[in-house]
């Protein structure tokens, strides 16, 4: 039995949590998947057949898939969970760039890609998938693409980004309409992604997550400043998929709640006592 959920989707990603449930020994009926897959196993294991060629695939060993690719599949052992990635071929070149240059198969999950691994579901349970999530998922796909693209790749490359940062922060700053999602950002700017990813730390010394944050929180406290008193509006207003995540995103940043800060700001005292030391 197999169930497939999808946890985040964009027009240019799908992430989504597959299950199954099973023990058939004998290969599945072949099947044929469009996009480039990176799909990572949480638990359990399994066998893949592609190209003459089977795997066996656990935690410690993933699998790239490409457009067009016939595989089939094998459950030995029972059942497993993954974490499967689908990403447009658009955005898989800004990653590896043109060519027939990708290795497709099996590939080694060393601690780093884990750790990656692990980032990108904690954040989609956060729920900032326009950024947060985004930012995470092309740092796992730039390591996946390190491990399966011969030769150097635009996600490997360094580049002085001090003007790319300024224009991304005036877009942010200016509320345009394509700053409201990491990818359009960056198809604003005309590059690619992970490369305005990488620029922010660089330039800045924080991710453009977090600078967004920093900009979107800055207006949160002028209007908690101003008397605002229904936080779910402000939320709305600033972009937020809800008041719980404003008020996680304030904590996180701030050590204080919206509530809690609408008091200070009016003079008050915050309950709690001071922000919690290297809230970030």
């Amino acid at each position: 039995m197999l169930s497939l959920r999808s946890v985040a989707a964009r027009p240019d990603f799908d992430l989504s949590a597959v299950a199954c449930r099973s023990d058939h020994t004998r290969w599945s009926p072949p099947e044929v998947h469009g996009g480039h897959r990176v799909v990572l196993v949480r638990s359990g294991r399994f066998r893949r057949r592609s190209g003459g060629t089977a795997a066996d695939l656990d935690p410690s060993v993933g699998y790239l898939g490409v457009p067009g690719e016939e595989e089939a599949f094998a459950h030995p052992a029972g059942g497993d969970r993954c974490t499967a990635v689908i990403v447009t071929p658009a955005l898989w070149r800004t990653l590896a760039g043109d060519g027939d240059r990708q290795r497709p198969g099996a590939f080694y999950v060393d601690p780093a890609l884990d750790l990656a691994h692990r980032r990108v579901l904690r954040a989609a349970r956060d729920g900032d998938v326009d950024y947060a999530l985004t930012e995470e998922l092309l740092a796992l796909l730039a390591t996946a693409v390190a491990r399966t693209t011969t030769g150097p790749a635009p996600c490997t490359d360094e580049h002085p980004d001090r003007a790319l940062v300024a224009a991304a922060r005036e877009a942010i700053a200016a509320d345009h309409p394509a700053a409201g999602t990491l990818l359009g950002l960056a198809d604003l700017l005309d590059a690619s992604p992970y490369r305005l990813s990488r620029a922010f730390p660089r330039e800045l010394g924080v991710t453009v997550t977090h600078y967004r944050h920093r900009v979107r929180l800055a207006r949160a406290l002028d209007r908690l400043e101003a008397g605002e008193t229904s936080l779910s509006t402000l939320a709305a207003d600033l972009g937020y998929a809800d008041q719980a995540h404003l008020t996680r995103t304030a904590r996180r940043h701030l050590g204080r709640t919206p509530t809690a800060l609408r008091r200070l700001l009016a003079g008050g005292v915050a309950p709690g006592g001071p922000p919690a030391a290297g809230a970030c």
